[in-house]
């Protein structure tokens, strides 16, 4: 996995007031944490961040750029990140520094390609999880894995035993769960004789109820 270089700044903690300001300039409030340093406030330009890192798909590495020892250089994966909830922009991020040489797990998207006969035949595909774990290094994250369900007929399973790792990737799981089956297509169920009779009777209003009396 490449690393994308990303320039921060240092600044100071602080209040909600702040976070404002720092958003109406056009900054994006964050967070360096990890197991070996303590928690480092920075800013970073929003429509760099959003245009380069935000709207990409799974877990990415970023090169932190800053004039601040504290902050140059270290490699941090965006951990989380949180929208407002009317626009969409990104208001805040999260990044744990990693050790390059330490293995770490991530979570990776799954895209499910090719078309089943089952599905030919009527079933629905039907992802059960989007994304799985794995540990590795940093460097060899995923983007995503590739789930072929061109073999599947209805009532067909890939499982996570079936998906192939590459090369220093560890699938972390604890039973050989479903990735994505097949289902049986839903039938209407016809309606019966009687049914159909009784819709079709005509209901008798009250006043000819009273007459028949």
């Amino acid at each position: 996995m490449e690393t994308l270089d990303i320039e921060v700044n240092a600044r100071e903690a602080g209040s909600k007031h702040q976070a404002r300001r720092l958003r109406r300039d056009g900054k994006i409030p964050a967070v360096l944490y990890g197991p070996k340093v303590q928690p480092l406030a920075m800013e970073l330009n929003r429509k760099e961040f959003s245009s380069r890192v935000a709207g990409l798909e799974g877990s990415h590495l970023v090169r932190l750029k800053s004039a601040s020892s504290a902050l140059a250089d270290k490699v941090a994966l965006v951990k989380a990140m949180q929208y407002h909830p009317i626009t969409g922009d990104v208001i805040h991020a999260d990044f744990y520094e990693v050790d390059l040489s330490a293995r770490i797990e991530v979570s990776v998207p799954l895209h499910f390609v090719g078309k089943g006969a089952g599905v030919v035949r009527g079933g629905i595909l039907q992802p059960i999880v989007r994304e799985i774990q794995v540990e590795c290094l940093p460097l060899d994250i995923p983007q995503f894995f590739n789930v072929d369900v061109s073999g599947l007929d209805i009532g067909d399973s890939v499982h996570i035993e079936d998906l192939p790792m590459p090369e220093g990737v560890t699938a972390v799981y604890e039973s050989n769960f479903a990735l994505v089956t097949v289902a049986t297509p839903t039938v209407e169920e016809e309606p019966t004789a009687a049914a159909a009779t009784a819709e079709a009777a005509p209901v008798a209003s009250p006043e000819e109820k009273k007459e028949e009396a």
